[in-house]
């Protein structure tokens, strides 16, 4: 049997992460990966997915080459070379992880990892042992009894991004991150896309000055748009799919060539042994402490299988700050309030901390600032002037409270929000540090002037 100080099982952005901060602090560290190491973010989800959103952009921006100056005569698109070159990107990405695994000396354990007591793991009948064992499984596309995925016209993430044939007509199903962003590269490419939102507002977790602007910005670009809608049942009998949607005002019948669901995910929690070892868990969620413990000792939990946000960054984050907690560090708990969360459609989203709503409901009074990126002179001279940025303070004390975003390149521009709240900074600091002219990030010192009632450009 072989032994290890650390066997992490699972190799997404959690589980690869971990394992080379472990092998950094000196543990003999193994991995384990029942398919492609990077995991869904890497293969299937974060990366790939930006790949073809960035050829989607490329598109669009030959569509509108004549908002530049510019003339291009003959321009088309070849679906199958767009997908193939997401395939590339993340192929290319998984190697770099086989890369950072040899480099770092850890040892690769191809196979389904399943825990055993006495802090082993079995790998198709091979055991394995381990003063830690780290899970970091994390999640898949979740079903609903509604809408069973057939992988065919019914699909998930995984299917939507390597399809042969590109769809006439596409339902999406969900309007959080996933969803938005597949809607916006279908409709890109050509494909007459309906969203369907059981909620009342797209991107729902999301400012609801966000949520109207995006909503705004893709019906403008085509897209349809159903809030405080259901899909009830599918028929997927014919050659198409026929989706029974209800409504406030009744049962509306869609028709389309392929269904994609995007309600959410599913941890794989199943058939790794918790139950045989007598982890804790609760609503799909492994139970852990602030730094991954599970209630057995020297079982640990990182990721989407965690209650915590199912987010790449946050895995990272997590498994991060496991490990050096092993290693007898100091280490301060994950601040879950200052988590960036960022959808890459166009205009992109990114938002940090509480939203106007939420600010009120905890009883703050607060200061809100807002800038329009049609009173940007670099959102102007490239061409992208919808959406904006969206600051909250404290009006008391002048703590930043929450930041929101929607535009081009946002996601990019967030960061200095997470950095600020993390430092502590007070408005009036954000104020007087100079933001360089012209640049979509001096949005923020506007939004932030604009709070307190000091705005210039608007």
């Amino acid at each position: 049997m072989s032994k290890y100080d650390i066997i992490v099982l699972g190799s997404g952005p959690g589980g690869y992460v971990t394992a080379i901060r472990a092998s950094q602090l000196g543990f003999k560290t193994a991995i384990v990966e029942k398919e492609n190491l990077g995991g869904v973010c890497l293969n299937w989800g974060c990366i790939p997915t930006k790949a073809l959103l960035k050829s989607a952009q490329v598109f669009e921006y030959l569509k509108h080459a004549n908002d530049y100056g510019l003339s291009v005569k003959e321009f088309d698109k070849d679906f199958n070379a767009v997908v193939k070159r997401s395939r590339n990107v993340a192929e290319g990405m998984s190697k770099g992880v086989q890369f950072l695994m040899k480099k770092n000396k850890i040892d690769v354990i191809e196979g389904f990892g399943k825990l055993k007591t006495g802090k082993k793991v079995d790998v198709d009948g091979k055991e394995y042992s381990a003063d830690h064992i780290i899970i970091a499984t994390g999640a898949r596309s979740r079903e609903l009894p509604s809408l069973p995925q057939d992988g065919k016209k019914v699909i998930g993430y995984r299917e939507a991004m390597t399809l042969t044939e590109q769809p006439k007509k596409m339902i999406v199903v969900g309007s959080g991150a996933i969803g938005v962003e597949f809607a916006y590269f279908y409709n890109s490419m050509g494909t007459e896309v309906t969203i369907v939102e059981f909620l009342p507002n797209v991107v729902p977790v999301e400012d609801i000055d966000v949520s109207k602007q995006l909503e705004k910005s893709f019906k403008k670009s085509g897209i349809k748009i159903m809030t405080s809608a259901e899909v009830t049942k599918v028929d997927t009998s014919g050659k198409g799919v026929k989706a029974t949607v209800k409504t406030a005002k009744g049962e509306e019948i869609l028709e389309a060539d392929i269904i994609l669901s995007a309600v959410g995910i599913k941890t794989n929690i199943e058939n790794i042994g918790l139950e045989d070892v007598g982890i804790a868990v609760d609503r799909d969620k492994i139970l852990v402490n602030n730094y991954y413990q599970t209630n057995i000792p020297g079982y640990y939990a990182i990721g989407d299988v965690t209650p915590g946000q199912a987010l790449a960054h946050v895995a990272s984050a997590e498994g991060i700050l496991c490990v050096e907690k092993i290693a007898g560090q100091l280490v301060e708990p994950l601040d879950y309030g200052n988590i960036p969360g960022c959808t890459y459609a166009s205009p992109e989203i990114a938002s940090v901390g509480l939203t106007e709503k939420q600010a009120k409901e905890k009883g703050y009074d607060i200061k809100v600032g807002k800038f329009p990126f049609s009173a940007s002179g670099k959102a102007s001279a490239s061409g992208a002037k919808d959406g904006f940025v969206k600051v909250i303070f404290d009006a008391k004390y002048g703590e930043w409270l929450g930041c929101h975003m929607i535009g081009a390149g946002v996601t990019d521009m967030i960061a200095e929000a997470v950095l600020g709240r993390k430092l502590e900074t007070t408005g009036h600091e954000v104020l007087k540090a100079v933001h360089p002219h012209p640049t979509m990030s001096e949005a923020v010192m506007e939004a932030v002037a604009d709070a307190y009632g000091e705005v210039i450009h608007l």
